[in-house]
């Protein structure tokens, strides 16, 4: 067999021309290549002429144009079928000499022995690419439409990790993020085996101590909470002797050098590289300095995900990137916002392109007003002092609930692709007016007592500054100033110490015209219908219509339309941070924020911060455990709405 070494791509053959379709410009910067031959397939393609095929005109790998649903099916058989991360190409070729043209391809070397693999190399792959069930069409050999001249299709794949050896470095490794949520989704990950078996887990911090102490740290916190088909105690097992650990000053090149010999040392080939920044933003920019002067992979790709906050304004947000930038290319770069991997808020996208009955809905004709609402039912508890130098508006606002609103607000995008997906975001984004001093609402939390227990405020929490005026709630109204939501208000609200654990969309539509049922109703005003999407805690999708209560009276009442998701469909949903994870493995960016994402983002936000931090606004207060300021509500009568998320 041929040696293939590193990231994989999968060729698939149908038809004439090979040196076309292995044209070595375009695989540069591919170590390798798995090859498979194709059964004859329709994927309905046609060209004007040689010169104008996708081939020629596109050499990078971004999704290409044209080319209908037989091709897109074509392509997901194959990531179901290949668990590897992969290019893969279509392109024509009959003759069986296609497998000495790879052999000719850089970094592929023939071993004694190679011969052309037959139809049954990889018998998974042709079933599936000849299933019924994706709906392709067997020909004779020729696509539909085609003709005698070379075309060739290239387009990036990202599946599972495959057999393709990776590292996963954590970075504050002692932390409670990494220990509580980082560590736990990797373990997640490798219990369900989505991850390479050749993998290796390590950690990196300040904090001094022995490998025993280090997996003994981490052991409290991973569960085999998806299912117990495989043994629970072997795969933890197995899952911790896989784990190692280093300890140096995260601007200490030497530090890294120690820790580059140690993944090189458990690395059985040169494996691909993931650093998780579970830092402190003071710590960004000297970790990735060192990490570029002593740890990056050899050969294969290196990863850096970058936790929030991403700055606290347009200024440090962009001296940041561009401080990041002098180490790490931006497509290196995954900034993580890990409410974008939450199952509800993923399921936006579906919710509205999926179901034809929303998209004549969707607009500013039918709609009142769009809410955006996270509630904490807990302060800060002793560890406000990251928090204290941020506030509710930085932590929350700008970004989780930011991001969820250019979900709700985008445009269709052109296909499913990260950049396709990011692109819509950011319209949304630019189309939106900096909010206005006057359109917000700030609070913080004071003590109270509940049923005998007494809850401290937040100037009580000893890590806080006693005179600080950081907001813990803070409201607003936005909007997007484009031909579908001009003049809809969007609220947004967030608050920590509320009374209850809630973060959800609310879409109201705009009261029903007319007076038809309005001696049948109680209170004698008809309820506006709404469509709420409820990420946390249990989630669920429901609608609230206006029925008849059933009897012999015509009596309306406010009635729900629910979907649980919990459940509708049987098993647990995965962790936000198992699916990103896993994203940064395949290379797939839809969940991750793009650096102009990042600035149009804080070009919203900046001009209200400065001037609340200028004015030293005084926050309203709000005892712990309630629905927070009545400002909030003041604010969006304002605007002829109201807040619902007690309704």
């Amino acid at each position: 067999m041929a040696t293939f070494e590193g990231a994989f791509t999968l060729a698939i053959y149908s038809g004439a021309n090979k040196k076309a379709a292995l044209h070595k410009k375009a695989y540069s910067n591919s170590p390798a290549f798995c090859v498979v031959p194709a059964p004859p397939l329709n994927v309905a393609e046609t060209h004007a002429s040689k010169s104008q095929s996708r081939f020629h005109k596109y050499e990078g790998f971004r999704r290409l144009s044209g080319s209908g649903r037989h091709f897109d099916l074509f392509q997901n058989a194959c990531k179901q079928a290949f668990s590897v991360p992969h290019r893969f190409v279509y392109s024509e070729s009959s003759s069986p000499s296609w497998w000495q043209e790879i052999l000719k391809l850089p970094h592929v070397q023939d071993s004694p022995g190679t011969t052309a693999p037959s139809s049954s190399t990889n018998p998974a792959v042709v079933e599936a690419v000849t299933s019924p069930k994706v709906g392709l069409e067997q020909t004779n050999g020729k696509r539909a439409g085609s003709s005698s001249s070379t075309e060739a299709y290239v387009e990036t794949v990202d599946v599972p990790a495959g057999i393709a050896p990776l590292s996963v470095c954590v970075l504050g490794a002692s932390g409670d993020l990494a220990v509580k949520k980082i560590f736990p989704a990797l373990f997640a990950l490798y219990y369900q085996d989505l991850l390479p078996k050749d993998v290796s887990i390590f950690g990196f911090a300040r904090t001094a101590m022995d490998e025993v102490a280090f997996r003994n740290k981490l052991t409290a916190n991973l569960t085999c909470r998806i299912d117990f088909k495989e043994d629970c105690a072997q795969k933890m097992s197995d899952f911790l002797s896989r784990c190692r650990y280093v300890y140096g000053p995260y601007d200490d090149v030497e530090a890294f050098g120690k820790l580059n010999t140690e993944m090189s040392r458990w690395e059985k080939h040169d494996a691909n590289r993931i650093f998780y920044f579970s830092l402190p933003p003071s710590a960004f920019v000297s970790a990735a300095s060192s990490i570029k002067a002593a740890s990056m992979a050899k050969s294969g790709w290196t990863r850096a995900i970058i936790e929030k906050p991403f700055g606290r304004d347009t200024e440090s947000s962009r001296l940041l990137s561009e401080s990041l930038g002098r180490y790490l290319t931006e497509d290196q770069i995954y900034r993580i916002d890990h409410y974008l991997a939450k199952e509800l808020v993923q399921n936006l996208i579906v919710l509205r392109f999926a179901n034809l009955v929303f998209e004549p809905l969707w607009s500013r004709k039918y709609v009142e007003s769009v809410q955006i609402i996270f509630k904490e039912d807990f302060g800060t508890d002793g560890r406000g002092g990251y928090f204290d130098q941020y506030g509710i508006i930085r932590d929350i606002i700008q970004n989780h609930l930011l991001q969820i609103l250019a979900l709700v607000a985008m445009e269709e995008p052109v296909t499913l692709s990260a950049e396709d997906i990011r692109d819509e975001k950011v319209k949304v984004l630019r189309a939106m007016q900096p909010l206005d001093i006057k359109d917000v609402v700030v609070g913080q939390y004071t003590e109270r007592s509940i049923g005998g227990q007494h809850f401290k405020g937040y100037l009580e929490d000893p890590t806080v500054d006693p005179k600080s005026r950081t907001p813990t709630f803070a409201a607003c109204v936005l909007f997007v100033r484009n031909r579908r939501w001009d003049g809809v208000p969007f609220l947004v609200k967030a608050g920590k110490a509320l009374d209850e654990r809630k973060a959800e969309v609310r879409i109201r539509f705009r009261s029903v015209p007319g007076a038809l049922f309005v001696n049948n109703t109680p209170g004698r005003e008809l309820p506006a219908n709404e469509l709420v999407i409820r990420v946390q805690p249990d989630a669920s999708i429901y609608m609230k219509i206006t029925n008849k209560v059933p009897g012999i009276a015509m009596q309306l009442e406010e009635t729900k339309l629910d979907l649980n998701f919990l459940s509708t469909f049987k098993g647990e949903l995965p962790d936000a941070y198992e699916r990103l994870i896993l994203d940064v493995c395949n290379g797939e960016k839809s969940l991750f924020i793009r650096r102009d994402e990042l600035d149009a983002a804080w070009a919203l936000f900046t001009p209200a911060l400065q001037q609340l931090e200028k004015d030293k606004v005084k926050p309203f207060a709000y005892p712990y455990g309630s629905p927070g300021p009545a400002e909030a509500s003041y604010l969006a009568a304002k605007y002829d709405s109201k807040f619902t998320d007690h309704s």
